[in-house]
């Protein structure tokens, strides 16, 4: 088995620096069920979560990255090994800053003493990918500079060559392992951390997230400075402000929990359901409170994406769920879930239950997530990578909000956001291009009435068998018919003067 996980001779010694972590963090078990070790007992630990989790954050920031997409996938995972997988960060020592200096004195192509007025060698922040120093422009602007460490690309990509190889065969032998998707999951993280190697994707999120939300002066993106920004270093605006953990805290700096928790709820509302483009972990580190009941949003490696499809699924989960419609929930889980192949009968008790415990008064995302992700797993439902990166967003988000302000109810500020996203609907359904495209449709349908209607007409009249009763069934066929008839007709009309 070893020589099929070994995929290039370049990678052994990273292997074996894996095996020697994986081993020290008492996780014999799982190398000897993927046939990387022996083990005589087979056992899991007592604490097999926590060690795991420690384990990855030894073994850098690839392995931080998949715990931090497996925290994202309740719908798979019990509860106390999402808790730890959330609990990963990538904080690393510090480099001293001449470690640093080639790469930052390649990017700018000066010395960082030269290109900027004041440049801090004492970092302000460190993780395992990159290292932040301080700095001020020569115009006065305060910045911050974040600078990617050496060799984390080689090392990221010889872990990404292993952790494929090694998801394939999992996949290809265990039925049990299948039901993960190791696989996608493995695609999930190739995409994110290819994209959050190269700095220049976090300054264009910076600046789409900016463009989305430039009607709302309350939300705050950092200014990115591309004149200095490149691959590996990235230069952006810095800010002061508090995060978002304690009230008491914010109350005592003049900033008002109650705005900032109702300006949070309009911000991921309508990143996930307007805009389609929102902030992967909006966790406390990366939220600041500012003056004037602002919020500033930080660290965009990880942008999620939502197509209008997905937006229109969520929206009839949330809205089914506060109207009590099980049904229609059952039907929104059923399509989410349709490659794992699900017992209607079962999903629908499941969406039953749910209604029942959540269908009225506040909607405290926390306490439903935590019933309805274990209905999924018992129901043995998986969520698409993307809809689980949703959830993940929404729960964090309302878990910051929930701290600094008890008692905060989603569904109000749902109620509140209903009028934007309406109208964001009817302008996307009316867009120029879906409305030519429509017509190019009808007109074709216009062209090709005439065949079909005669080719309709020789079959009735060739028809020897006497016509059938029309049965309940057949008049509702037939009245589905008509009703499409007139629609196709409406079309072609609306076409001719589209057209004309």
């Amino acid at each position: 088995m070893l020589k099929t996980i070994v995929v290039a001779a370049r990678d052994r010694e990273r292997l074996a620096e894996i095996t020697a972590i994986a081993t020290r963090f008492g996780l014999d078990m799982l190398l000897a069920r993927m046939g990387l070790a022996s083990r005589a007992d087979d056992a899991p630990p007592p604490d097999l979560p926590r060690r795991t989790r420690q384990a990855l954050e030894a073994l850098g920031p690839t392995y931080v990255k998949l715990g931090q997409i497996l925290a994202t996938r309740a719908d798979l995972l019990p509860e106390h090994w999402v808790a730890e997988f959330a609990a990963l960060h990538s904080s690393a020592p510090t480099l001293p800053f001449e470690a640093l200096r080639p790469r930052l004195e390649d990017a700018l192509g000066e010395p960082p003493e030269t290109a900027f007025a004041r440049f801090d060698p004492v970092p302000l922040a460190a993780a395992s990918m990159a290292q932040v120093h301080r700095a001020t422009l020569q115009d006065g602007t305060d910045v911050v500079v974040k600078i990617r460490r050496p060799g984390i690309r080689k090392a990221m990509q010889a872990d990404l060559r292993l952790i494929t190889h090694l998801a394939g065969i999992v996949e290809a032998s265990s039925k049990e392992a299948r039901r993960f998707q190791p696989q996608a999951l493995v695609g999930q993280l190739l995409d994110t951390v290819l994209e959050e190697l190269d700095f220049t994707n976090e300054g264009r999120n910076a600046d789409r997230l900016r463009a989305d939300l430039a009607d709302n002066p309350a939300i705050v993106i950092p200014a990115i400075h591309w004149r200095y920004s490149s691959e590996s270093v990235l230069v952006m605006d810095y800010i002061a402000g508090l995060p978002p953990r304690d009230g008491d805290r914010l109350r005592a700096a003049g900033i008002d929990p109650a705005a900032i928790a109702d300006l949070g709820a309009a911000l991921v509302l309508d990143m996930v359901l307007v805009n389609g483009r929102f902030h992967g972990d909006p966790h406390p580190g990366n939220l600041l409170c500012l003056p004037g009941n602002r919020l500033a949003l930080l660290d965009l490696g990880l942008i999620g994406h939502v197509s209008a499809r997905r937006q229109q699924q969520f929206l009839t989960f949330i809205l089914s769920l506060r109207a009590g419609d099980a049904r229609t929930l059952a039907d929104t889980l059923l399509d989410w879930s349709r490659d794992s192949a699900p017992d209607p009968t079962g999903v629908l008790a499941a969406a039953e239950q749910l209604v029942a415990r959540h269908g009225s008064g506040p909607l405290v995302l926390g306490k439903m997530v935590a019933d309805f992700f274990p209905l999924l797993r018992r129901e043995g439902l998986v969520l698409p990578p993307d809809l689980a990166l949703i959830f993940k967003a929404l729960i964090t988000m309302d878990g910051v909000l929930s701290a600094i302000q008890p008692g905060f109810d989603l569904s109000a500020a749902l109620q509140k956001a209903r009028g934007r996203l309406v109208l964001n609907r009817l302008a996307s359904a009316q867009s120029p291009e879906k409305a030519v495209a429509l017509a190019l449709e009808a007109a074709r349908l216009a062209e090709d009435a005439p065949r079909l209607l005669r080719a309709l007409t020789r079959r009735l009249e060739d028809s020897r068998e006497p016509p059938a009763p029309l049965t309940d069934q057949g008049a509702l066929t037939a009245a589905k018919w008509l009703g499409g008839a007139m629609l196709a007709a409406a079309l072609i009309m609306s076409a001719s003067l589209f057209l004309n």
